[in-house]
């Protein structure tokens, strides 16, 4: 069950909060007080099924992370892109509010430029890696490389183009030598993709790859017990897939990551040819 705050925190916490944002600051960082990583097995004890679809079918399964603390600082600190109705000029905001962004330590440790987020802003897919590579380092735009090549073939293989969706990154900036993010970066940079993810409102989201999958359902488990679910992430259904550079390395796992892709693709109602091309 979620914690209430006593209301006078609570007023006292939205007091303070407008202060800074007169102040013309609008980003908080704060570590949950619950773990941050769920075991799948307590997930599933939470699930409460659909009464009008069966759950036999494994794929048919909706798995909702339980409900964490009351946000009050969504309730209290509106970001500046809230009043906006225009997505693409929301997201500006955002790339704005970002900056040059010196947040974190990556700024000093070799990254060339930010890697915020492409495609189109209100699409109805949402793609979510883990951290821009070298050539996206290069590029300033996520997914351009080797495996971005293979992803742009997935989405060719849904019927959709690249420009029909959106593809964005857990972090932003590349890290040393392609290392996996360490989880105070991915929780110092992931509120702006929450923000993009609130304005692009994606009816569905596919985490790619064991980063982005943890790192927005807060699940620590094996990618063979990730895929293959539906979780609710935020009133948006989200799937989870392999990353296109792990299929690089184990071409093996495409008929995997193809039936995870066909199980989208039912969800938005698209027409599944009998194999990818």
């Amino acid at each position: 069950m979620p914690r209430t705050l006593d209301p006078q925190l609570k007023h006292a916490l939205a007091d303070r909060i407008r202060f800074y944002n007169e102040l013309g600051i609008y980003d908080f960082y704060r570590r949950e007080v619950v773990p941050a990583e769920i075991p799948l097995e307590s997930a599933l004890l939470q699930v409460q099924p659909e009464p009008q679809e069966p759950m036999t079918p494994r794929t048919n399964a909706v798995i909702a992370v339980p409900a964490v603390e009351e946000d009050l600082f969504a309730i209290a600190n509106p970001k500046p892109e809230s009043s906006i109705t225009d997505p693409a000029k929301a997201l500006r905001i955002i790339r704005e509010d970002l900056g040059d962004c010196t947040r974190c330590r990556l700024h000093k440790q070799g990254r060339k430029q930010i890697v915020f987020g492409v495609g189109n802003p209100q699409a109805r897919l949402m793609f979510i890696g883990e951290a821009p590579g070298a050539d996206e380092d290069e590029q300033g735009e996520p997914f351009v490389g080797r495996a971005g090549q293979l992803l742009n073939n997935m989405i060719k293989a849904m019927g959709l183009r690249r420009e029909d969706v959106y593809i964005a990154n857990i972090i932003k900036c590349r890290p040393p030598g392609n290392r996996t993010p360490e989880r105070d970066e991915c929780e110092t940079c992931s509120p702006f993709l929450m923000r993009q993810i609130a304005v692009i409102k994606p009816q569905v989201i596919v985490a790619l790859g064991a980063v982005a999958a943890k790192t927005l359902l807060a699940i620590n488990a094996p990618m063979a017990e990730l895929r293959g679910h539906w979780y609710d992430f935020r009133g948006t259904k989200l799937a989870v897939t392999y990353h296109p550079a792990f299929l690089l390395r184990d071409p093996r796992q495409k008929k995997e990551a193809w039936k995870d892709l066909q199980m989208v693709m039912r969800e938005m109602g698209l027409q599944i040819p009998k194999s990818p091309e």
